[in-house]
Parts: structure tokens; sequence; C-alpha cells
């Protein structure tokens, strides 16, 4: 079996029972990485689609789709293209990219048709996290209706880590035209996994948690992923951009509902509530002192996030 078809367990987060794994293919050739199961007993509400941020990986979820089962629901996750055990896009498996976000569109695609409908019982739902949320915005926005409701935690509709946003979204346009769209974005040098260490990190307060997550990057470093190319900083200014518009509030007629971290230092938390109050059919919570992170934070943040997704998705219960 090739290892895109396979899950990784670590001591503190085996696979959950019961997972079907495999590939789906994009309309442009690229394979994906998914993973589904069925819930724990015989009754089913209904399927929940989950869909990483950047960087992320099934296994990183695995938390998740237990909570979910619990609850009754059937479960899918995807690998995006270029992370975890989906195809790589360049010959430096460690490069994040895409020319376009669109691309991500075609993943979803894939997933859903290939993987999800034909597979596992309706309603359906999303649950989707930062780089994950936006495109699930994005599939709204163009009028996408494969899901009942959407749950979006820290969607990224704006950065908070950087200080001269202008300047950055200027500089990455001007060196894509220079051609230098799959080089890395200019950064500080990469750590190695055994400097990276829980205090100071921006993503989660939850040193448990952190650790595990980090194992699974040390145990299993293919999935890992480097910092972003330059192209696909452009890319994702271009979507942000696009989702700022006020167009966008007005054709998004899907039921969703944003949580944001009040605590976030990625994305922007004001950006969050500022679209939260245009949304037609949508709303917003904010949970105080939370980081980026939310379904990787402390249980004192994460409990009120499930218990908004309760709130949210119809059939949903807590176990």
């Amino acid at each position: 079996m090739s290892p895109e078809m396979l899950l990784y367990s670590t001591q503190d987060n085996p696979v959950p029972e019961g997972a079907v794994c495999g590939l789906v293919t994009a309309s442009d050739g690229v394979k994906l990485r998914f993973a589904r199961w069925r819930p724990e007993n015989g009754e089913c509400r209904g399927t929940v689609c989950v869909f990483p941020g950047r960087t992320e990986k099934i296994e990183k979820y695995f938390e998740t789709v237990r909570d979910l089962r619990r609850r009754h629901f059937a479960v899918a996750v995807l690998d995006w293209r270029g992370q975890g055990g989906s195809q790589r896009l360049l010959s430096n498996p460690m490069k994040g990219h895409v020319g376009h976000f669109e691309e991500y569109q075609r993943d979803l695609e894939a997933f859903l048709t290939q993987a999800v409908v034909p597979e596992l019982p309706g309603p359906c739902f999303a649950l989707a996290h930062s780089m994950g949320a936006a495109i699930l915005l994005d599939h709204a926005r163009r009028g996408g209706h494969a899901f009942e409701r959407l749950f979006l935690v820290a969607p990224m509709l704006d950065l908070s880590l950087l200080k001269h946003d202008v300047a950055a979204r200027r500089l990455a346009r001007f060196l894509s035209r220079l051609g230098l769209s799959r080089a890395y974005v200019p950064t500080r040098r990469m750590k190695p996994l055994h400097e990276v260490h829980f205090d100071g990190n921006r993503l989660t307060s939850d040193r448990a948690r952190f650790a595990r997550n980090l194992t699974i990057n040390m145990e299993q470093p293919q999935l890992d992923v480097g910092p972003p190319t330059i192209g696909w900083v452009k890319a994702a200014f271009d979507l942000m951009e696009e989702l700022a518009d006020p167009a966008t509030a007005r054709a998004i007629r899907q039921p969703l509902m944003m949580v944001a971290a009040g605590a976030d230092r990625i994305v922007s938390t004001p950006s969050i509530e500022h679209l939260g109050t245009r949304l037609i059919a949508g709303a917003h919570v904010v949970i105080p002192g939370a980081r980026h992170e939310l379904l990787q934070e402390r249980d004192v943040f994460r409990e009120p996030l499930l218990a908004a997704f309760d709130a949210f998705i119809p059939g949903s219960a807590p176990p």
C-alpha cells in the first residue's frame, strides 16, 4: 500500500477505529488523500466534512473525528493538495504552493463527488479551519450548495501576523511577476522540529495538544510542509481581497457560523467580526482568550466551540 493510502498513529494519537483511507483525483490530475468514518453506532445524523488549514493533515484531527462520531455523525477529512498525504506540487515537497486558490475548489469537488456523496449519508455539513474555512467561503461565494450548513473556525479573511499588510501584498505580486512565484516567501530560518517549543507559540495554549501535534510531524515528517511560496501568498491575498468585497457578503446565501479566537495572532478576528455583521444567513461568535487553533486548544476554549457547533448543526447533540 502506498504511503498516501495510510493513516499514521502516534502513542497519544491513535487512528480512530473503522477508518477508510484512499485517494481521489482532482480534475487537473492531482492526487488527494482522504479518510472517512461511519458513526460509532448505527444511528446517523448525517455527515460532517472536515477541512484543515494550511500545513495541517488528517492525523491532526483524529480527536475531532471522535468528537463528531460520538455525536452520531459520519465524518470525512481531506488533505488539501500540497500537504499531508496528498500530492505535492513542486520538486521540493516542503514548499507549500498553489498558483491560485481556485485550485482548491477542484480538490473540494473531487473529494465530495468521489469520496463523500457516493459513500456517506446526508445531510452534509462542513467544519473548516483557517485556510480551509476561507476555501469554503469561496465555495459559497461562487454559489456552491454542497453543504446544508458551514461551521467555520478562525477563517482566514486577513492576516494578523503581518505588520505591513499592504506592502506585503504589493511585494508578493511584484515578485510573482518577476517569475519568483515558486520561491519560498522571505522569512526567518525554518526551525528544525527538535528546536520547536511550546513557549511562545501562536497556535494553542494547550501544552499536551501542542506536543501531540509536534510528535506527528516528528514521527511522520513526510506529512509536514514548510513556509508558503511567494505564489501561495499572492494567491491568498487575492482570495482575501475577494472575500472582503462587499459583494461577497451579499452573494453568500448559505447558512453559516463563524467562530473567531479572541487572542488570534495568525488571522484577523476583527475581519471575521466585520464579515459576520454583513452576512445575510450567517452569524459569528468570538471566544475570548483563545488562540488560532481552536480545535487544538484547551478544553476551556474547546468546549464552547463544540457547544456552538451543537447549537448550529441540526441534529447535533453533546455525547
